[in-house]
């Protein structure tokens, strides 16, 4: 929706101003022709008396509707206002609905494509050559998990690496060993990926940890989904250690954040961003402060909907629905439109 509603509302306020000044405009007229009449009435004596009564009742009427005129200009002035506020009210409504229903789009997108990834690492974490790797351990085991891994990089280009750890958190096998030599070998014991997948309840489950850096990975940012590697691939089997998978998470982010279809009209004075559970950036369409900085966000209780901040910004906002079996992690998307001439 753009300004029409409002323009025709002030279009109405010009046309009546000026039909109302043409009036007024002829009023005036009609009272100096009132008042010569009158003059010439009082030059010819009594023959001017029943003119000068038309006159008087000429000049009566004149100043009627010089009233009535400006009681017109007034009503119509207040009712333009009114007009303009409610237009100016349903056009907040609709843009800003617009905004969340945006916003709800990009997190779903993100949503869709993470229920993928939780499904590539319960699948990987079956793969012969990954079980393999960790149950019966061998150089010439680990060295053909490696390569079974590499295979599905070359498929799945969203991945930076996958990585198979055995149960004391030493990386056996990775994806990529040439490009991350520093990968394999790697102690991750300690880190939150290779703790959670250990405690997955059966092959069914998995765990995912919020976006973040990884040394290891050229410090790229990552979304890490990762799950327990068991006996023989049994979703009930004995947990021989863990397969963690590294979205790389920049590119495919950034892809959703400036792909929002906004209007040409919209898209300088419009930012789009993603946010964890936290509020902090996560994505940004022209990339500020992103992992650097936070965004308060006003949701009131609400998975959806949009406000006015203090800065008179229109924010759209909503809460990750989830996609299947992944619930996502409390992250929202988010719209922000500028007033015009503020950035």
């Amino acid at each position: 929706m753009d300004n029409s509603l409002i323009d025709l509302t002030k279009n109405v306020l010009d046309v009546a101003s000026q039909k109302v000044s043409v009036i007024e405009d002829i009023n005036r007229t009609t009272k100096m022709l009132a008042f010569n009449a009158l003059i010439e009435a009082g030059r010819a004596g009594d023959a001017g008396r029943g003119f000068a009564v038309v006159a008087n009742e000429v000049n009566s009427i004149s100043q009627r509707v010089s009233v009535v005129a400006g009681e017109l200009r007034s009503e119509i002035g207040q009712l333009v206002d009114r007009m303009t506020t409610v237009g100016e009210d349903l056009m907040t409504r609709f843009r800003g609905q617009r905004l969340a229903d945006l916003a709800l789009n990009s997190i779903d997108i993100i949503d869709r494509n993470l229920y993928e990834r939780s499904c590539d690492v319960r699948w990987w974490a079956t793969d012969s050559a990954v079980v393999a790797g960790l149950q019966n351990p061998s150089h010439e085991a680990a060295r053909h998990a490696s390569e079974r891994l590499n295979v599905i990089l070359q498929s799945y280009t969203v991945y930076l690496d996958l990585w198979v750890a055995d149960r004391n958190g030493r990386v056996i096998a990775t994806g990529r060993p040439d490009r991350f030599p520093h990968a394999i070998g790697a102690n991750v014991a300690n880190e939150a990926w290779f703790i959670d997948a250990l405690r997955t309840r059966d092959g069914g489950d998995f765990a995912v940890e919020d976006v973040s850096p990884n040394p290891v990975l050229e410090n790229r940012t990552v979304a890490t989904y990762s799950t327990a590697v068991r006996r023989d691939g049994a979703q009930d089997g004995e947990v021989l250690g863990a397969l963690g998978i590294f979205f790389d998470w920049a590119p495919q982010a950034r892809a959703v954040v400036t792909g929002v279809r906004l209007e040409t009209s919209e898209r300088t004075n419009t930012r789009c961003l993603l946010l964890d559970a936290a509020g902090r950036i996560i994505a940004a369409s022209d990339g500020r402060g992103e992992l650097t900085e936070s965004f308060h966000l006003v949701t009131q209780g609400q998975p959806m909907g949009h406000y006015m901040d203090r800065h008179g910004r229109l924010i759209g906002f909503a809460r990750t629905p989830g996609y299947e079996t992944y619930r996502g992690l409390g992250w929202y998307g988010v719209l922000v439109h500028n007033p015009p001439g503020q950035s």
